[in-house]
């Protein structure tokens, strides 16, 4: 999706938070902006604009145009009612969830938003069923009525306490009957929303214009009355667009050498920095069809040898942190399996493994990676990958890479031998770093059946409504991804803003999933 997440007062998701610009204040302001939009800048383009094909960074752009039944207002960490007035497990199993909706919804252009819109919008999600799309999220799913024009009851085949988070996902959002066909996606490049903004105008790739959108009915509160958000192909052309003010601040996509450019800044430069701690986390996807990645031995001679600390210190700049978890520090249940099970690099257990497995040295692999979508040291940590696994004398590495839209084509159909991915939560759960890539329909297009924890752990962890009873199941969860090392994890990112010194609500402005609520942010209006 991307370096969505960014002290603030979120579990998990945002951990802490500060502006490292002495005497620069954040002031609040009573009414929306009136000089111009607010220009953010990012790298992250969204891959589609229908969100029944989306579990990526395309969410960005969908929390601040469409609406949810439930989100998360500034300060929650749970979710709470947007388009509905409430909503609530209605039986002790927590296998039948009711939404009643407020009074009076309505898409931008008028049209009423009812109970049958809603039913219609998560319907077409398992109908249409884009491979590496949002339908796995509902894989607790049975069926969703609409008995009134204001109440709807999904009913779910097992119990799931993380359902609520899944409704927040803007995966789910609300679109209209009468301009989404209920079995394809939307192909006009349109989009008809209920939620803060408008989408007055979009270049794919260039730059999204969202207006503030009057009809909307729900718990965001406009500090502002646009946002232009333009798309920039790197770091270095965004970094370059904010010192120029030409955009206000930046979101995702910032390098480690710019941030630490910008942290070290001229005092005369009116940039600040907002930093928080973060759950977004890197990761190698190995593909069970390839005819090398498919070996265990191989998978865990790489596991092997991989530099974690080398690449968040060369690469990155000790902007991230290692990580040996698909679960990433700060959630219930973290552990580090993969520094438990494999230590330190060491390049003579690796050959032992091969050795063992009876796999002949140099092992060809082609690893893949996108051109555009975490940032523009991607290319440098392929390269670091690269020659560490090769100057082990145990590997002959190609590395090959495509821009977003086509590299996900690519995965999909399982094209890539090693492939790489980063994930930002749906939600903050561990749920959420592991349901996601394991069973057949995977946000990663890859089956990987993982029966123990599809069939037994995950459901089991779903009866518990306190997640904090939900330990002892995700450690045996972790220990299976690590016995099976189809999964790789490479570091857990912390997140960075850069705005200009006149741009308040960034550190507001981040939902525990790591999205930007557009309308939190505002120009300063006093000091």
């Amino acid at each position: 999706m991307f370096n969505r997440n960014r002290g603030l007062r979120r579990m998990a998701a945002i951990a802490s938070i500060s502006s490292l610009v002495a005497g620069c204040g954040v002031l609040s302001s009573d009414t929306p902006d009136d000089e111009g939009p607010i220009v953010l800048g990012t790298t992250s383009a969204p891959s589609t604009l229908d969100p029944a094909a989306s579990w990526d960074s395309s969410w960005e752009l969908f929390r601040n145009i469409y609406q949810t039944l439930l989100a998360y207002p500034d300060g929650a960490t749970t979710p709470e009612p947007d388009a509905a007035e409430e909503c609530g497990f209605t039986d002790s199993s927590n296998q039948v969830y009711r939404c009643e909706l407020r009074e009076g919804l309505t898409f931008s252009n008028g049209d009423p938003l009812d109970a049958a819109a809603v039913k219609h919008s998560i319907d077409r999600i398992r109908t249409i069923e884009v491979n590496g799309g949002p339908a796995g999220l509902l894989s607790s799913l049975d069926r969703v009525q609409a008995p009134s024009d204001r109440e709807v009851v999904f009913h779910l085949n097992k119990a799931d306490a993380t359902f609520p988070f899944v409704l927040a996902t803007p995966a789910m959002s609300i679109v209209s009957p009468e301009e989404y066909p209920a079995d394809e996606l939307r192909k006009d490049g349109e989009i008809l929303g209920s939620g803060p903004y408008n989408l007055e105008s979009y270049e794919d790739g260039k730059k999204a214009e969202l207006v503030k959108n009057d009809r909307y009915k729900g718990f965001a509160e406009h500090k502002n009355s646009a946002v232009t958000v333009r798309y920039f192909a790197d770091s270095a052309s965004m970094v370059k667009a904010l010192r120029s003010k030409r955009i206000d601040l930046t979101y995702r996509g910032l390098a480690a050498g710019d941030i630490v450019a910008l942290q070290s800044k001229n005092s005369q430069e009116e940039i600040q920095i907002v930093e928080g701690s973060g759950t977004d986390i890197n990761y190698l996807v190995f593909n069970p069809n390839d005819p090398m990645a498919n070996k265990k031995p191989v998978r865990q001679a790489v596991a092997q040898i991989v530099d974690r600390a080398a690449i968040a210190h060369k690469v990155y700049k000790d902007t991230v942190v290692p990580l040996y978890s698909m679960v990433p520090k700060g959630l219930t249940g973290h552990t580090t399996p993969f520094f438990d099970d494999f230590g330190e690099p060491d390049v003579g257990k690796a050959r032992k493994i091969l050795a063992e497995a009876g796999i002949t040295t140099p092992v060809p692999l082609t690893f893949w990676y996108t051109t555009d979508r975490y940032g523009s040291e991607t290319a440098l940590e392929f390269k670091e990958l690269k020659r560490q696994l090769e100057e082990s004398g145990l590997f002959e590495i190609t590395l090959k890479s495509r821009p977003w839209k086509t590299y996900v084509a690519g995965y999909q159909k399982g094209e890539y031998p090693v492939f790489g991915r980063g994930w930002s939560p749906d939600f903050p759960d561990p749920d959420n770093f592991i349901a996601p890539f394991v069973g057949e329909q995977n946000a990663l297009g890859t089956p990987y059946p993982a029966t123990r924890i599809t069939s037994d752990l995950l459901p089991s962890s779903r009866r518990e409504s306190d997640r904090g009873n939900v330990v002892k199941q995700f450690e045996e969860a972790q220990e299976i991804l690590v016995k099976d090392a189809r999964l790789l994890p490479l570091w857990q990112g912390r997140q960075y803003v850069g705005a200009s010194n006149d741009i308040s609500g960034a550190e507001r402005a981040m939902d525990p999933s790591t999205i930007m609520m557009m309308w939190e942010l505002h120009r300063k209006t006093s000091w």
